[in-house]
């Protein structure tokens, strides 16, 4: 199935991966967790122990493009989740588009006194991209 896979310091892509439990652990590198946030039949697919675990913070969450939610550790991938189905699925082509759009670059996330505050920040070589 098409997913993106959205990793640290790095550019969204586009892969194919099985449609199984063990592949869908192997790129996350743990136990799964779905999380679906958004009006779309989207879901993202993170590390369920993540930041327990200390993981690196990859990417922020935004609701409506406005308040940060949540903060994501590891690396994830985001798949088509339509909710009357147990299966995840390719993403269509204009979705893949959109949520390659929304996660595009890496953010350098601090904490602040009042809060947490996300940068966004082009990768600066060419393996960091892709």
């Amino acid at each position: 199935m098409s997913v993106i896979l959205v990793e640290q310091g790095r550019y969204p892509k586009l892969i194919e991966t099985e449609d199984t439990l063990e592949a869908m652990q192997s790129l996350v590198e743990g136990d799964i967790e779905e999380y679906m946030l958004f009006d779309d039949e989207v879901a993202i697919i993170c590390n369920e122990e993540g930041k327990m675990r200390r993981i690196p913070l990859n990417r922020t969450v935004y609701e409506d493009n406005k308040e940060m939610v949540d903060i994501i550790a590891s690396k994830f991938f985001i798949c088509y989740a339509l909710i009357e189905s147990e299966k995840f699925h390719s993403m269509p082509r204009e979705l893949a588009r959109k949520y390659g759009e929304k996660f595009k670059y890496p953010k350098r996330i601090y904490q602040i006194i009042d809060g947490i505050e996300a940068k966004p920040y082009k990768p600066v070589s060419k393996d960091m991209e892709r």
